[in-house]
């Protein structure tokens, strides 16, 4: 019995210890009131000092993605026939060489007919020029003679040449007994205008069109309010709806000369590697051109910027208890960086990461 003060002692101190309030991870009050950076939040800031830099004039434009039309091919039948496989559709990759198709052609079996026949006339012509030999050799015969026979020859082997450059041009199988339509290049392909039973012939049009989409082309639209500001060598930052976090940098190659009439817009042209094939034809895309200005200001990164009741802030930090939050002005802001018209000196720290955290924790105290 005289252990049971004790015991409800020891259990209600147990209940206050488990419940009083544990300090955040985000702040810690001094001794004198100040808000206080703890350690452990600490380690989840960063910082980042006002660098001096030339302010850039961000011109809003759209385009979109186009294969480069000096590596786009489109293979063209030479023979008439019936396709009779089908062995890649759009969008597939292929390797130079590979078979996209196979075609039965009456002109195949000419063409092997007629090499049959030329082979059975060169034996009789080899025959023929080497019994001419020997009756020149036994003078039974002229020189003429001789030089007639071997002229034969090699006009029926000169025959031969060609058929088989004819076979090796309209890819043959003779095994098979069928034309090959191999791909003339590797690449994507980006269109096809043919099916197995299709009947072909030269006048069919392009049967595969492969382009090669390791360096694409975008081509931004350059309205008349801005063809005075647009030009060659521009920087540009190039944005689309299916990768909206990642930013593609590249710069205007050329500009066109002349309006197009559907449009009625320039045209300004941007050459991109594809690096992992992203970007596809067809695809549209917003694109940010930064023309300089003859002015140098002080910039930060937009992301470090804290926006609150209509007016732009940055968290100043001296040290863990000495933080400060300052009001900044906005000249312009590009591509992830914002250029200041006052606000803190390049020698002060800005809170870039959590600082919005941070920011909430200063108000309360202030108030």
């Amino acid at each position: 019995m005289p252990l049971k003060p004790h015991f409800a002692f020891l259990l209600l101190f147990s209940v206050l210890y488990s419940c009083r309030e544990k300090p955040g991870p985000d702040s810690e009050a001094s001794a004198s009131g100040r808000y206080c950076l703890d350690s452990a939040f600490r380690e989840r800031v960063a910082f980042v000092k006002p660098a001096y830099e030339k302010v850039t004039e961000g011109i809003h434009l759209t385009g979109s993605i186009e294969a480069n039309p000096d590596k786009v091919v489109s293979f063209v039948s030479l023979v008439s026939g019936v396709v009779t496989g089908v062995n890649f559709s759009i969008g597939d990759r292929v390797q130079k060489g590979q078979v996209l198709a196979e075609m039965q052609s009456s002109e195949l079996s000419a063409l092997q007919s007629e090499m049959a026949s030329l082979r059975s006339r060169i034996a009789v012509a080899e025959n023929r020029l080497k019994a001419a030999k020997a009756m020149f050799t036994d003078g039974v015969s002229s020189q003429r003679d001789l030089l007639e026979a071997q002229s034969e020859l090699d006009i029926l082997q000169s025959e031969l040449s060609r058929n088989n450059a004819n076979l090796g041009l309209y890819s043959a199988s003779v095994s098979k007994g069928v034309f090959q339509i191999k791909a003339p290049v590797s690449g994507i392909i980006t269109q096809k205008a043919v099916t197995t039973g299709a009947q072909i012939s030269p006048e069919s049009g392009p049967l595969f069109t492969i382009s090669d989409l390791s360096r694409i082309w975008i081509l931004a639209n350059v309205y008349a309010t801005n063809i005075k500001d647009v030009f060659p060598g521009m920087e540009v930052s190039i944005t689309t709806l299916s990768y909206p976090d990642e930013q593609f940098k590249g710069k205007i190659s050329s500009v066109s000369s002349v309006m197009d009439e559907e449009a009625k817009v320039l045209k300004a042209r941007i050459e991109l590697p594809n690096t992992g094939m992203k970007l596809k034809p067809g695809m549209l895309v917003d694109i940010n051109a930064f023309k300089p200005v003859d002015q140098t200001a002080l910039s930060l990164p937009t992301s470090s910027l804290v926006f609150d009741d209509n007016q732009n802030y940055v968290v100043v930090y001296k040290n863990d208890c000495e933080l400060a939050i300052r009001k900044v002005g906005i000249l312009t802001s590009n591509n992830g960086t914002t250029y200041l018209s006052d606000g803190p000196d390049t020698t002060e720290s800005i809170i870039s990461k959590n600082q919005l955290l941070v920011f909430e924790q200063l108000k309360n105290f202030q108030n």
